[in-house]
């Protein structure tokens, strides 16, 4: 392929990822090619995407093959510690402004790309985690406001379940892994709770399933969901409800329940819900209540991570693109998605309440990448599995909290 009029080959990026064209406004995958449609016209470089629900095992098989992509997005920083211990990645600083950078994005997103030091992938795009939704009109109408910390959401919880409405609607199932929303949870709560040092111990295995900390959160969560009347359709509703649509009672006329527990990404299907769902009218969001004073204001993310296995110039220029405001900007205008690069202005969202959750995002006092994400795969598998045995049984703890340390003892190697 040659550039046009230039009789030069066109420069060509090759990127893997696990983003597709499901969802509001042609999925991920259209919100990519937006962002990167101004780099294509400004450099001549052609960016070829290929986008795979299974991209982690794609990419392991290429790369495995020896037929590596340039680039490619990473699920969680263990993805990439795991490649770049192995010397397949590049580090960026040939690519990157590492001092710009740091102007750019706060210290805790930095690390989140980095191995030994070493920058070797930048986010691309975040979603938080740490969040509450809730419906203004309910709660409105009966004068009730969203609480700030946990004791002022166990008061009301108890409030909203005197009237004969459960004020929580949970959904465990999930057909790609069933019992991670409740890992959503307790990670939450650890972080709210014991902090981000014990939260770090936790994930890196080094801090038992039985230590007092994570037991605590444990029987924390037990508020919700081991009480009765607490939780929608109780138990088996949990068990069964998916985590996309367990949100709906929230609009309905008369509310089926009043808070919903979810990431950033849940707007695109509580907008799904139906032409008149609007953002901030409908549906609201509080940051996740504070538990202990100390800790207020760390949060759990999730992000994607690109990172670069084969260091071509065009490579080099489109990760340095899109690390930039100016790219991180299209996407999140096109919503479902929040920017941690603090020079991304709360008008490049779509509507205010983007805006805010970009805000708490950036103004964070600690994130942390979500804990099961990071964990090996049989301690992660283990974790979703004993969520659901617990929501099944609470008055297993000691013996789900003990099969989770025989699994920890040889899952870290």
């Amino acid at each position: 392929m040659t550039a046009c009029g230039s009789g030069r080959p066109q420069q060509v990026v090759h990127v893997l990822g696990g983003w597709t064209g499901e969802g509001l406004g042609g999925g991920e995958q259209a919100k990519f090619l937006a962002m990167v449609a101004p780099f294509e016209q400004r450099t001549g470089i052609k960016v070829v995407y290929e986008g795979s629900r299974a991209a982690d095992s794609v990419l392991a098989d290429r790369v495995a093959a020896g037929n590596a992509p340039d680039l490619a997005v990473l699920s969680s920083p263990g993805k990439l510690t795991q490649y770049a211990k192995a010397g397949q990645l590049t580090p960026l600083d040939g690519a990157l402004s590492l001092p710009g950078l740091a102007e750019q994005y706060d210290p805790s997103w930095l690390r989140l790309g980095s191995v030994n030091g070493k920058q070797y992938a930048v986010v691309v795009k975040a979603t938080l985690k740490s969040l509450l939704w809730y419906s203004p009109k309910a709660l409105a109408a009966h004068g009730w406001r969203p609480p700030a910390s946990w004791d002022e959401l166990t008061a009301l919880d108890r409030r909203i379940a005197a009237t004969g409405t459960s004020p929580w609607c949970i959904g465990l199932e999930d057909s790609s892994g069933s019992g991670w929303p409740g890992t959503d949870w307790l990670e939450d709560i650890v972080l709210a709770q014991s902090g981000p040092e014990v939260y770090d111990q936790w994930t890196a295995g080094s801090l038992p399933w039985s230590s007092p900390q994570i037991r605590r959160a444990w029987q924390t969560w037990a508020d919700v969901v081991a009480a009765a009347g607490m939780v929608r359709d109780g138990p088996r509703g949990m068990l069964l409800s998916n985590f996309a649509a367990v949100g709906e009672p929230l609009f309905t006329t008369s509310p089926g329940c009043y808070f919903d527990h979810e990431a950033s990404f849940i707007t695109d299907d509580y907008l799904k819900d139906g032409p008149l769902i609007e953002a901030g009218r409908d549906f609201d969001f509080v940051p996740f209540p504070q538990l202990d004073p100390a800790f207020s204001g760390a949060r759990e993310v999730g992000a994607d991570l690109l990172a670069m296995f084969r260091p071509t110039a065009a490579a080099r220029d489109l990760i340095a693109y899109l690390s930039t405001p100016e790219a991180q900007s299209i996407w999140v205008q096109r919503g479902g998605a929040l920017s941690p690069n603090r020079l991304v202005t709360p008008s490049s969202y779509p509507d205010d309440l983007s805006a805010r959750l970009g805000k708490l995002l950036t103004g964070a006092s600690a994130v942390r990448f979500d804990a099961s994400d990071q964990m090996p795969a049989a301690m992660q598998s283990a974790f979703s599995s004993a969520v659901l045995s617990y929501v099944d049984d609470p008055s297993r703890l000691d013996a789900l909290l003990a099969d989770l340390d025989r699994v920890r003892a040889t899952a870290y190697g």
